[in-house]
Formats: C-alpha cells, structure tokens, sequence
C-alpha cells in the first residue's frame, strides 16, 4: 500500500508510481490518438464536404456519456466497498488475536507450555491467512520446525489446520484443568471470529465482479472512445486527438483503478498492507505474553 500524506496533494500530481494509470495507459492512449488521426485523415479526404453535418453527432456523446458516469460511478463505489471491507475484516482480525491472547494469558497458568504454544500459533495465523489469500500458502513462509509442520498435516487450507492446532491445544488445557469450560468459551469466541474473518476475506478473494458486466465496461468505453472524434473533430480539428486521448485516459483510469482494488489482498501497490497488519499482530501477541 502507497503511504502520502493526503496534504501535500499538488507535490502528489507530480509522482508517477508504478501504479500510475497513466503509466499503465500510455500505449493504449498512443493507439487511441492514431486511430482519432486516421478518422481526421479519412473525414478530410472522403468527407470534407459533409463535415458539417457531424456537429450534431457530439449530443448523442453527450447523452451516452452521462449513462457511462453513472455505470462508471458505480463500479468504482463497488470496488471501492469490497476494498474497504477488506480493511475492516482485518481490523477485525488484529481485535481478535489481541482479546484472544489477553484471555489465553490470564487464564491459563504463567509457566504452562501449553499457554506457550497456543500463542505461538497465534502468531503464526495472520501470516498464513495473508498468504493464503494470496494463492502462497506454505509451511516454508511460516518458519517451522519440522516436528512442527507434523504437526499441522499435509492439509492445504494452513489458516484451518493452525485453527485446528489452537483448538487441539486448548482442549488438552482444559482436559489438564488448566482452565475451566467457562473460560473456553470465552477464548473459543475469539478464535471463532478469527475463522468467520478468514471467510470473509475468501469471499471477496473467489467473488469478482461478474464477468459480463466488466466486459460490458470495457466496450463500452472503447466504443464510445472510437465513434467520439466523429463529433470533435467538426469542431477542434486536429485538438480532437488529444482531447479524445484525455478523454479515454479518464474512463479507462477508474476501470483500471476498480480493478486493481477490487482484490485488496494481493502484492498491488493499492492494496491493503497485509504484511504490516501481520506483522503487528505477532508483535502485539508477544508483547502481550511477555507482560505481567
């Protein structure tokens, strides 16, 4: 995720990151203004006589384009809300993992390994939710011990198999009356959310935007874009080839945007710093665990 600070926004129009449409655009941008040329070209070869009766052409532009703002509205306030929820699923998860761990600390005895050992998993769950929504899921990212990938199996899914593991952990605890049934549940709700979020977080992973609609988006901008410089170039006459370039930039840079943020958990420069939240997770079970 890009850090700024949303203050010094004319420094910001300045910065090209790799993520930048206009880095991502430019040779579509480049094809866009020499088809606009070739229809300058075949209009004032074939049709300079007639161009006149073009001019009226630009109303109809201007009727389809207030239909694709609203499309284009919408489809960016979608992606925009499934990045967001993102967001707020792992909020979610760094509140779980810190009430879960306040409870396993207190409630299981100070010289317990099994209290060590859960919270050693604890650590390790938001590192393999990350890569797991990544399609990178493997024991290797985790750092374990042989006799600690043993222990988890040969399952696929590892956030499942480390939940698993925790809930093998704290039914030996209270089997060895290291805590109380009372006290299970309350840490077996923690640890409960901490699966509903990993759910969640699969849904907005395995559930893009319908494929017909992105398709829809797409052709209509290009066909709108193409039959454009017919009502420009009337007018502004060799100025419609960069005004139809900067034109197309726009639309294409919101569907470009939405689909990079649609998926807030990859490695995009937009999406969410899941690295960090995981990161700050492990950090706050162990400091947590080594306080009094």
């Amino acid at each position: 995720m890009i850090k700024y600070n949303p203050k010094t926004w004319f420094g910001q129009i300045f910065l090209f990151p790799k993520s930048d449409t206009l880095r991502i655009l430019w040779l579509e941008m480049v094809i866009i203004g020499l088809i606009t040329a070739a229809i300058l070209w075949i209009i004032d070869q074939y049709f300079a006589d007639t161009v006149h009766k073009f001019k009226n052409t630009i109303s109809v532009h201007s009727l389809v384009g207030v239909v694709m703002g609203l499309f284009l509205v919408f489809r960016t306030n979608t992606a925009y809300d499934r990045w967001w929820e993102g967001r707020r699923l792992w909020g979610a998860m760094v509140n779980c993992s810190r009430n879960a761990t306040f409870k396993i600390k207190h409630f299981i005895a100070g010289d317990s390994p099994l209290k060590q050992e859960i919270l050693f998993w604890m650590q390790k769950y938001p590192i393999a939710v990350k890569d797991h929504l990544r399609d990178n899921a493997s024991h290797e990212n985790l750092q374990l011990l042989p006799e600690q990938i043993q222990q988890l199996g040969s399952i696929s899914h590892l956030p499942n198999a480390i939940a698993n593991r925790i809930y093998a952990l704290l039914k030996k605890a209270f089997d060895a009356k290291e805590i109380s049934g009372d006290e299970l549940v309350l840490i077996d709700r923690e640890i409960q959310q901490l699966t509903d979020v990993v759910g969640a977080c699969e849904r907005i992973r395995s559930t893009p935007i319908p494929y017909s609609y992105s398709m829809f988006m797409k052709k209509f901008i290009f066909i709108y874009c193409i039959s454009l410089p017919i009502g420009l170039i009337p007018d502004f006459r060799i100025w419609a080839i960069p005004i139809t370039m900067f034109i197309f930039y726009i639309m294409v840079s919101l569907e470009v945007l939405a689909e990079e943020i649609e998926d807030p958990f990859g490695l995009d420069e937009n999406d969410l710093p899941t690295d960090e939240i995981a990161e700050r997770i492990g950090n706050n079970i162990r400091e947590i665990g080594k306080q009094q």
